[in-house]
């Protein structure tokens, strides 16, 4: 068996990646966590969890050791960042690092570092690809490239196998109600559906953003492991050829909760201003599909499970 090590394994896209690392026998899949209260979960029971704190030196060794991929998803999210750049450099910047000297030190084969497209800039507008030199704008985005550069050069001296995966927006259902990212804009407006019968927008909702499923995310990482799959130069956009405006999302969920609870929530938002249009956004995937991955594209199942998860977590008035 292969044992492969999912830091940030209990998070958002972390859960779903590691579930679905755990549903193949061949893999042996260990998830760590920074909380020091260990306790296996019963959505993921064919998994060890283990913590680690990324700024220590000894807990980064451990987790590392008889590992043969890590997949490195533990990283301060965009609000936490946004708040404490400091912190976001120190643990997403540095702490990446300390987990790479460690995996290298094991004798770890490879080491898949998820960041985010928005080390490209802000706003992503325009056609996106792995040559489009990056601009990050945002601490969240800044850090992510600091690891990236950290992960990319060992990688070019041959010292382990490195995969920068550049996601763009993903979205489904958390492996439970507890992962605190109910501020992303599939799970808020989800979340508001349910709670409050209606769906309210901070934007006019023009602004158009990539949307990927979280079934393509922990498919596209179950793919990168084959070893017929040639990880090329070590960078590859994630995203799901699905670019759509937020008010789209937003009629998307509006529809999909009338059809699963038979209520049609309404869409409040600020109108949009004069002039205010819509910056078209193509984030392409040309290289990842080049290495014969396809997309499933399931955002129908996706949002109907969120929805239903909303749902029994916090109520439906």
């Amino acid at each position: 068996m292969s044992r492969i090590l999912v830091t940030g394994g209990l998070g958002f896209v972390g859960g779903r990646v590691a579930a679905a690392l755990a549903a193949i026998p061949e893999y042996e899949v260990v998830v760590s966590t920074r909380s020091e209260k260990i306790a296996q979960v019963d959505w993921l029971p064919n998994a060890q969890v283990v913590s680690c704190d990324l700024m220590s030196d000894d807990d980064c060794h451990r987790v590392c050791q008889d590992v043969e991929t890590v997949i490195h998803l533990a990283a301060l999210n965009e609000i936490e960042s946004g708040q404490n750049p400091q912190q976001a450099l120190l643990v997403t910047g540095l702490g990446s690092l300390k987990l790479l000297e460690a995996a290298q030190n094991a004798g770890v084969h490879g080491f898949i570092y998820f960041s985010t497209a928005h080390v490209y800039g802000a706003p992503l507008v325009g056609v996106i690809n792995e040559s489009v030199i990056p601009r990050p704008a945002h601490p969240y985005a800044i850090a992510h490239k600091t690891a990236e550069d950290f992960i990319l050069a060992a990688g070019d001296r041959s010292m382990i196998e490195t995969l920068v995966v550049r996601l763009s927006n993903a979205f489904g259902a958390p492996t439970h109600s507890e992962v605190n990212r109910w501020t992303l804009v599939v799970n808020d407006l989800c979340r508001q559906a349910v709670t409050a019968r209606t769906l309210s927008l901070r934007s006019s909702g023009l602004e158009q953003r990539d949307f990927i499923a979280l079934d393509d995310v922990g498919r596209a990482i179950i793919h990168f492991l084959r070893p017929e799959v040639d990880w090329d130069d070590g960078i590859f956009n994630l995203g799901g050829e699905n670019s759509l405006r937020i008010i789209d999302i937003a009629k998307m969920i509006q529809a999909r909760c009338e059809s699963v609870f038979g209520f049609k929530p309404g869409i409040q938002r600020p109108e949009p201003s004069t002039g205010e249009k819509s910056d078209p956004l193509t984030y392409e995937i040309v290289k990842l599909k080049a290495t014969g991955f396809e997309l499933r594209r399931r955002i129908t199942q996706e949002i109907d499970a969120t929805l239903m998860l909303c749902q029994t977590a916090f109520g439906c008035q």
